[in-house]
């Protein structure tokens, strides 16, 4: 009698979660690009314009904690696609972010990108936990480095394209706030596609047959059977503080050539639109295929050695020291080239360990947890999104652009140490049932 051949549904679910992802990277990405022609219409300086990159990131840090709890007691999906059309509406409204300030602030239009950022950020913050969540799901133990990778590798190639979209559009359109337009509804448009062939759990779609979900299933039975835990229980886990706080370093390296490398590389060197769609492509050019193997060295380190302090506290650490290396070395050259393949190479290593950090919440938390645990990872982490478009912003106006990236160095040098103190193979469990002559003596 044939083998029943595995349906292999759960590479298509893999597929559209990187597609949300990479749309969400390249919306909150979009304003970098439009900067110049936002700061000329409004007059805002540097540390103004940082300040208005960095709003977006007070939302995110509710959102990214919100939308992990949600995960856990609603579903996922009804989660993304709410969040996934309020951050399309929010797109588009960003085109009249100022005229909402000065109509609804007394005239100030950056109290308008303020609220509208704040909101924006809001909306997008569950993208990641959601992500985390249907991986915990949909991927059996030994693909989860790798189905992680492909998720995560939306944050790199969002990035990269977001510089040829963006800067497409400006030029077709001539106009910063139809750019926003545009993107807005072609998300919308994405996330109908996204609700068709989406559902939290593999045995809820008729495209996944029995030999999958054996697949999927047959090394997920013990952590399915582990109760949801407390939020608190989050903070008494040294290696769930520890690798938020490492993660923190991914995302500060992230924002700051996010938000800051496309007007650094037009104040530095004079880019215009025209040769800023393809040169500020570059920096994120390596990342898009180590995140990838970064997955793929973790998952290996991991089935040869069964040692997972060697596949993700070391791995991390070692990565995080070259990559802050690179950093601290860009004030001290003085060719575009020469920068721009050191902000390459820094990135690509990042970009390296990016999937340690969620590798480790699903190793640490039970399955019923993983979706509030990987919000709250992004919740500590995501104090980075305010902080790296600020802090770069004011070290800009007041001590050039060579202090942003010694701050940047300095910031993965810390993460370095915080990822040698991670116990990964210590899962957290829920606490035992008194006995019951114990609890006889207490009645």
């Amino acid at each position: 009698m044939p083998t029943l051949q595995d349906s292999r549904y759960r590479y298509r679910i893999f597929a559209m979660v990187f597609f949300i992802a990479l749309i969400n990277y390249v919306d909150r990405g979009a304003l970098s690009f439009a900067a110049n022609d936002i700061a000329n219409e409004f007059h805002f300086n540097k540390a103004q314009l940082g300040a208005v990159l960095g709003y977006f990131g007070f939302g995110y840090l509710f959102g990214s904690l919100c939308g992990g709890f949600l995960a856990d007691r609603v579903g996922t999906k009804k989660v993304w696609l709410l969040a996934g059309a309020l951050w399309s509406l929010l797109e588009i409204a960003t085109a009249w972010a100022g005229e909402v300030g000065v109509a609804l602030f007394g005239g100030s239009a950056i109290m308008g990108f303020a609220a509208l950022r704040i909101l924006f950020g809001f909306s997008e913050g569950p993208a990641y936990a959601l992500m985390n969540k249907t991986i915990a799901h949909w991927a059996p133990q030994k693909e989860r480095g790798f189905s992680l990778g492909i998720g995560l590798l939306s944050t790199q190639v969002g990035s990269l394209l977001t510089a040829p979209l963006a800067v497409g559009l400006l030029l077709l359109t001539d106009d910063w706030r139809s750019m926003f337009i545009l993107l807005g509804l072609f998300s919308l448009l994405a996330i109908i596609l996204f609700a068709r062939v989406f559902t939290d759990a593999p045995h809820q779609h008729p495209k996944v047959n029995a030999a999958e979900l054996a697949i999927i299933h047959g090394d997920q039975a013990a952590e399915s059977a582990q109760p949801r835990l407390p939020w608190w229980r989050f903070f008494s886990s040294r290696t769930l503080v520890f690798n938020a706080l490492g993660y923190f370093s991914f995302l500060y390296v992230t924002f700051v050539l996010v938000t800051w490398s496309p007007k650094y590389l037009q104040d530095t060197f004079n880019y215009d639109l025209h040769s800023l769609w393809y040169v500020a492509m570059i920096p994120w050019s390596g990342a898009c295929f180590t995140v990838l193997l970064g997955g793929k060295i973790a998952d290996t380190l991991l089935r040869r050695t069964r040692n997972l302090r060697l596949a993700r506290n070391l791995f991390a650490a070692v990565t995080l020291l070259l990559t802050a290396c690179c950093f601290v070395l860009i004030p001290f050259m003085h060719s575009p080239a020469a920068i721009i393949a050191l902000m390459t190479l820094g990135n690509a290593l990042n970009a390296l360990v990016n999937n340690v950090y969620w590798s480790v919440v699903i190793d640490v938390s039970p399955k019923s947890s993983v979706g509030a645990y990987s919000g709250m990872t992004l919740a500590v982490a995501n104090l980075a999104s305010i902080l790296a478009p600020t802090l770069s912003g004011w070290l800009a106006q007041h001590h050039g652009y060579n202090a942003m990236f010694f701050a940047t160095a300095a910031v993965s040098f810390c993460s370095m140490f915080c990822m040698t103190l991670l116990q990964p193979e210590k899962k957290l469990h829920a606490p035992a049932a008194a006995p019951a002559w114990k609890k006889g003596v207490a009645s």
